[in-house]
């Protein structure tokens, strides 16, 4: 269907003179004398954009303009007025007009305003179906989450270890990482005197961390290569999706934080908040340290895995700017032989 346009102005020449206009330009075009005419219209037709002309007998085009956008908030509008007024302008543009056009005007100024208000509302109208859909992709898989865990409630451990496997199969990691990264957590954990409660709930981070994946699309984060800046903008955006999805489930509350944090860096710079030091709860300093070991140690698409020695120079290098020394201390007395026990092969 062509892009359909209401053009409502009380003289007919101008009328006629615009539609004629923009149907050569492949247009539709519909005219109305006033507001009432143009209301009528825009009720029986699907209208992508109105041009309204504000100086009209009987409700002004200021009038009409508020009708519309109660009724049809998603049609744009361009205003049209003969009167440099910009008190005028201001409150059209208030209101939601996307532009403001001064007769006389050359009818190549028209087609412009016309081409940018209908690209303007084809980015908005885009934008919000985008939005919507991983609003409900990550809404649907929150109320699964939320259902299973209900209805599971004295198995919640096998349950979440059935998820997190899930999403170790969706990105096809080797070796159940979630239930790897889990373990060695607690190992960490209890070098660090961690109380068993906390434990538990480090555990559960561990196991979840990486859930707000769910909510960031295949494309991107089954991708072979390296990804551009627009796509690790997106990727950034899994701790925060994650939190969202696990944050109001009551026994998951402490374990939320290691999802949202587990990004940040001990000396600051890292993701979603940029925290630094003690700011950063200590289960996802932990974790930091546990998931580079995890990922310097597993085979990558773009390379193969890493000797545990790479990864207790990088553990050192990189203590007091993205690891907590004191988490950094506690992973270097842990053997090297509990560390592959739990890998369950030679590191």
């Amino acid at each position: 269907m062509n892009t359909q346009i209401l053009i409502v102005d009380d003289e007919e020449m101008i009328r006629t003179m615009q539609a004629e206009s923009l149907e050569e330009l492949g247009y539709a075009c519909l005219t109305a004398d006033g507001a009432d005419e143009a209301l009528h219209l825009a009720e029986r037709h699907p209208v992508d954009l109105a041009l309204i002309d504000i100086n009209m007998p009987g409700r002004s085009g200021v009038q009409l303009l508020r009708e519309i956008k109660e009724s049809s908030p998603d049609m744009a509008v361009i205003m049209v007025t003969a009167v440099d007024d910009v008190n005028t302008a201001m409150e059209c543009l208030n209101l939601g007009a996307t532009d403001y056009l001064l007769k006389p005007f050359h009818i190549e100024r028209l087609e412009l305003s016309v081409r940018n208000a209908l690209e303007r509302r084809r980015l908005v109208l885009e934008n919000r179906d985008y939005q919507h859909r991983l609003e409900e992709k990550v809404q649907t898989q929150t109320t699964q989450i939320h259902n299973t865990l209900t209805q599971l409630r004295e198995a919640y451990d096998i349950t979440l270890t059935s998820l997190a496997r899930a999403l170790d199969t969706r990105e096809k990691e080797v070796g159940f990482h979630s239930e790897r990264v889990r373990r060695y957590t607690l190992v960490l954990a209890g070098t660090l005197a961690v109380p068993e409660p906390q434990l538990a709930e480090m555990a559960r981070g561990a196991l979840l961390h990486d859930i707000g994946k769910i909510g960031i699309s295949d494309s991107i984060l089954l991708k072979p290569g390296r990804l551009d800046e627009a796509e690790w903008t997106e990727m950034r955006r899994h701790p925060q999706l994650g939190y969202d999805i696990i944050a109001d489930i009551g026994f998951l509350a402490d374990a939320a934080q290691i999802v949202l944090n587990h990004h940040e860096r001990f000396a600051g710079g890292g993701y979603p908040r940029g925290l630094k030091g003690e700011e950063i709860p200590l289960g996802a300093r932990i974790f930091a340290v546990i998931d580079t070991l995890d990922a310097m140690t597993s085979d990558r698409p773009y390379r193969k895995a890493l000797p545990y020695e790479a990864v207790v120079e990088e553990v050192k290098r990189c203590s007091g700017t993205q690891f907590d020394p004191k988490v950094v201390d506690a992973f270097l007395t842990v053997s090297r032989a509990r560390w592959e026990e739990i890998a369950g092969h030679p590191l």
